[in-house]
């Protein structure tokens, strides 16, 4: 589509300093290994050239962008003293940090608005396929840096780096959830946010998420989903708080599989996406309590 494909390289942290100095980290350490779970990188090693198939394996979560992506610029846009005139770029000069990237759909729309994007996943063919996907749009080339990588590298030397961090459909598939988060919340600037989309624990979650998704309508491979490995909004909450995080949503999400388009909804009992903002040092803990149990804004 473009005559010129800009030339972009796949980083390792090391090189996360090109553009902040603070996005970087000792290339000599090894990656860490606390959230990598071995079944889900070899699940998705096997899917890898499939991310951008967009009536594929991955076609709900294309189909999810036209619900996330607005809900996060909406949110971050909503956040700023004084929000961009509406011609420009909403989130223009945002440092937004896409954890468990894949092949970049998400990372991907999301510079186009403005972002400053990091993608980083733990699959190295994913890597390869975003980037090469990326190379084919120069106008958002040198807004986005993708890395072989877990959200556990980065904390050392980026610590409150990020505006935001979004970890969309990420946190089913990780072996220690605790770890990944406090990781993420690590690394967001006090003010910052982080969004989570997931798959609520309940029965019928295993029913639509898992039995009827993959074994009747096919939506995802079969295996995709580990239900013991999902989690509620509540248990969610409680680990953001323990981070000093603020929830302010929860809000639940549907997927239709005959219209292939994704819808707000009441019900969070099976998936739903949750948004929580990074409380001030000065902030004290007691605060803290309060405002992720009373400022929740729930849908039902």
């Amino acid at each position: 589509m473009f005559s010129k494909r800009c030339i972009c390289r796949i980083i390792s942290t090391s090189r996360l300093g090109s553009q902040n100095k603070r996005w970087h980290s000792n290339h000599a350490r090894p990656i860490a290994q606390s959230t990598i779970d071995e079944e889900e990188r070899e699940k998705f090693q096997k899917l890898s050239h499939t991310w951008w198939n967009e009536t594929g394996e991955f076609q709900a979560l294309h189909a999810l962008n036209a619900l996330r992506v607005p809900w996060i610029t909406n949110s971050l846009v909503e956040k700023q003293d004084q929000p961009p005139p509406l011609h420009t770029k909403p989130l223009l000069g945002l440092q937004i940090l896409d954890a468990g990237s894949g092949g970049g759909i998400l990372s991907e729309p999301l510079a186009r608005l403005g972002a400053n994007m990091i993608g980083v996943d733990m699959v190295e063919d994913n890597i390869r396929v975003a980037q090469t996907h990326l190379e084919e749009d120069p106008s958002i080339c040198g807004s986005v840096k993708y890395i072989q990588a877990t959200v556990e590298d980065l904390v050392e030397t980026n610590e409150d780096a990020f505006d935001a961090v979004v970890a969309s459909e990420v946190v089913e598939h990780v072996s220690n959830i605790d770890t990944f988060l406090t990781s993420c919340c690590k690394i967001i600037k006090p003010g910052g946010s982080i969004f989570l989309t997931t798959i609520n624990k309940t029965a019928l979650s295993y029913t639509t998420g898992v039995l009827a998704a993959e074994y009747l309508l096919r939506l995802v491979p079969i295996g995709t989903h580990d239900w013991e490995k999902f989690i509620s909004p509540e248990d969610l909450q409680f680990l953001l708080d323990k981070c000093g995080f603020s929830t302010t949503l929860i809000h639940g999400m549907m997927y239709n599989p005959l219209t292939r388009r994704w819808s707000w909804i009441s019900n969070s009992s099976v998936n739903y996406g949750l948004h929580a903002v990074k409380l001030h040092p000065q902030t004290s803990e007691t605060s803290s309590k309060e405002n992720s149990t009373d400022s929740v804004e729930r849908s039902d």
